[in-house]
């Protein structure tokens, strides 16, 4: 019997470096492996490499793994000198250092209102802090000597499948996260990264959806991309499509047949790992919501979920606005969480943590209205989705029913899927049905979303 042809995938995440091992026809996992990444906003990339070799190794190796990829965060800044030597740590995209100079790029434009126009034509998106356009512009200001240093920039996936092939590469999903990369020609505005820097160092070249970056010990290494990207590869999203994904971030996003470019700056018109398009709306403040809940009610997750459908809908009136850590959508960088309608009758465990589920969710049902898609389907994914009252309550908030797939590293499994379009002669990456998918549905609660609607002022 012949055995089976391998491909590897490669999420190297905010909090984590995880590897998956699967079957490059049938995307059967075979094995895998996990490392954690150091906390906090900057980080050396050393360490990415550091755990990726130990995610590698306890998933059992890659001797007999014929082609991989590599998927990671969006936006990270790095920044290489003329030997390719890191010139300071990365800033990574939930870093807000930069959210003045992110508002002084759109102004510099013509005003706010003239300036997101602008930007939202030339690129699809409306700088952010996030955006690496913002942070390099960061880095002229505030660090000049290392912004004189840098030779060229790239971003965490990038750097990554460097090291492996020595070869700056990327491909259009993750360059379109930038602030200086067009989804709709295709090509790197340097005209706005030169405003933005003062100079156009070295980028990576954008290599076509199923190009080959090089190889790593005899392993044919694919383009890789963004994790959103790659997340949408892994959970086999189509057109007409939109994923929620509970991670550290929320972001919901859709396959689109063509470029977006929403002025308000809520929507970024990203571009997919396919040729596609990915409109996407991302939120700062997501699973880290319910990681705080339990924290304050010294509970575990489980029992934060149980004492959450133990309460009513609407928690009687307790809302909670989530902007723990400032925001992205809205673009609130310097905002925090607000607890409102705390009352005796609903000052008990049950109901803060039935406003923190609600409150999570609202935030992304804001998220998925923003798109402007009537979605013939929503896909639930991340940690977060591993939440019993997070999948139980979402239909409610959402209105639609949810489909929810087994809990599964999809942005790990949607890079071993673009490592398996590189083996493959098809025009499409290959056919992988997402394994365990649940169909979630509950009776719609308008009044809760619009209540914490009229709260959080939207």
């Amino acid at each position: 019997m012949t055995a089976p042809r391998l491909v590897a995938g490669v999420d190297s995440s905010t909090q984590s470096c995880k590897v998956v091992v699967r079957d490059a026809v049938t995307g059967a996992l075979v094995r895998e492996g996990s490392a954690p990444h150091p906390a906090g906003t900057s980080v050396a990339p050393a360490a990415w490499w550091s755990a990726l070799e130990t995610a590698v190794e306890r998933a059992g190796g890659l001797a007999d793994v014929a082609a991989l990829s590599v998927g990671a965060q969006q936006h990270g800044m790095v920044c290489l000198d003329g030997s390719g030597e890191v010139v300071r740590d990365a800033l990574l995209w939930n870093d807000t250092r930069s959210a003045p100079d992110a508002a002084d790029l759109v102004a510099e434009k013509g005003g706010a209102e003239k300036g997101a126009a602008f930007w939202a034509e030339a690129v699809g998106s409306v700088p952010v802090a996030s955006f690496t356009v913002g942070k390099l512009r960061w880095l002229a200001r505030s660090e000049p000597a290392n912004a004189a240093r840098t030779e060229a920039v790239c971003l965490p996936h990038d750097w990554l499948t460097w090291r492996m092939t020595g070869a700056l590469v990327t491909d259009r999903g993750d360059a379109s996260g930038t602030g200086y990369f067009s989804p709709a020609t295709g090509e790197y505005r340097t005209d706005l990264l030169r405003d933005a820097f003062g100079a156009v160092p070295r980028l990576p070249e954008v290599l076509a959806p199923r190009a080959q970056a090089g190889t790593w010990n005899g392993i044919a290494v694919a383009p890789g991309t963004g994790d959103n990207m790659a997340a949408m590869l892994g959970v086999g999203g189509r057109p007409g499509d939109v994923v929620v994904s509970i991670g550290t971030s929320g972001t919901a996003f859709a396959v689109a047949s063509a470029p977006s470019a929403d002025t308000t700056g809520k929507v970024a018109g990203f571009a997919d790992a396919t040729g596609r398009y990915l409109p996407l709306v991302a939120t700062l403040n997501a699973a880290r919501v319910l990681d705080a809940a339990a924290a304050t009610l010294r509970v575990s997750l489980p029992e934060l979920s149980d004492l959450a459908l133990s309460a009513p809908s609407g928690s009687d009136g307790l809302i909670l606005v989530p902007y723990l850590e400032g925001e992205r959508t809205p673009n609130l960088p310097d905002a925090t969480g607000t607890l409102h309608g705390i009352r005796l009758a609903n000052s008990t465990a049950a109901h803060f943590a039935r406003a923190a589920v609600e409150g999570l969710l609202c935030h992304l049902a804001d998220a998925v209205d923003a798109l402007g898609i009537a979605p013939e389907r929503v896909l639930l994914i991340g940690g977060g989705a591993r939440s019993e009252a997070v999948r139980r309550l979402a239909p409610a908030i959402f209105g639609r029913p949810v489909l929810v797939p087994e809990p599964a590293e999809y942005v790990a499994i949607g890079a071993a899927r673009q490592a398996a379009w590189l083996l493959s002669e098809g025009a499409e990456p290959p056919e992988w049905e997402a394994a365990g998918t649940v169909e979630c549905t509950a009776a719609p609660t308008p009044e809760v979303l619009a209540r914490y609607r009229e709260v959080a002022g939207r």
